[in-house]
């Protein structure tokens, strides 16, 4: 199972459970888990062959992930604590898994937070995958990684994020980066699944103006789903959690709050 972590907190039934992106790992939340607790019980999980999920066996011996297994493990850990429906937040390549969940067992999910979404690859980002693809096997995976990390977060005020993600990368292995690496291939396909279908479940995204890469495509699908809105932080990239965590926390407690 994976490693996980959770905040109880004994004068609330909600639960808000957080998904990290790949490369990273529960630690890109820790500006969110003082202000969370206070009113949630908080779940925190490390993806498969991240963080203190890092030597899982399933994880060092299966040749090939897709979205689905990698979400059917955070299912395995809800079944393991009989999590009743929860709010699910997700960020970069996690909001790829959140959404994912939703669509395989909608009635866990009473909400969504998706912040630095990922809902279509731009021309930008299809270059990175295929650089990266032609190269993944004879470049170390950490040049490959410290590329990607610089041209989704570039300015000098992405700084703290992209050096969180660049040092919790460190932490997988040159296999494991190809396993995940590989997952690339099904982004587009699933994605516009996503975008054609209307879940209806209430879904905040928020959003920098300065992620390039990822903003354009969320303004689109916000028009076209009637339960989703948009917050865009000005002034910020595509980790708004690290780089702007006051103003994430409250909007998406304020997203929260309003749902009763």
């Amino acid at each position: 199972m994976l490693h996980y972590k959770t905040y109880p907190n004994p004068n609330s039934e909600e639960w808000v459970v957080f998904i990290h992106g790949a490369g990273g790992s529960s630690a890109v939340w820790y500006k969110q888990i003082k202000d969370f607790k206070e009113e949630y019980n908080l779940l925190l999980i490390d993806l498969r062959g991240h963080g203190k999920s890092a030597n899982l066996s399933q994880a060092i011996y299966q040749k090939e992930y897709t979205f689905e297994d990698v979400t059917r493990d955070v299912i395995e850990v809800l079944d393991h604590l009989n999590m009743p429906p929860a709010h699910f937040m997700g960020v970069s390549l996690g909001t790829i898994l959140a959404r994912q969940l939703a669509e395989m067992q909608p009635e866990r999910v009473k909400s969504l937070i998706l912040a630095g979404a990922v809902t279509r690859l731009t021309i930008q980002s299809r270059v990175l995958v295929f650089l990266g693809n032609t190269f993944k096997k004879v470049i170390p995976y950490m040049w490959l990684y410290r590329l990607f990390a610089y041209v989704i977060l570039p300015r000098k005020q992405h700084s703290e994020s992209r050096n969180l993600f660049i040092r919790e990368a460190k932490k997988l292995c040159q296999k494991e980066f190809i396993r995940w690496f590989k997952l690339t291939k099904d982004i587009n396909p699933l994605l516009r699944y996503f975008k054609e279908v209307d879940i209806r479940i209430p879904t905040l995204y928020v959003m920098g103006d300065q992620d390039v890469m990822f903003l354009e495509p969320v303004k689109n699908i916000v028009k076209q789903h009637r339960n989703a809105m948009l917050k865009v932080l000005e002034q910020c990239g595509h980790v708004v959690n690290v780089e702007r965590p006051q103003e994430f926390n409250q909007l998406s407690l304020a997203f929260l709050k309003g749902l009763n």
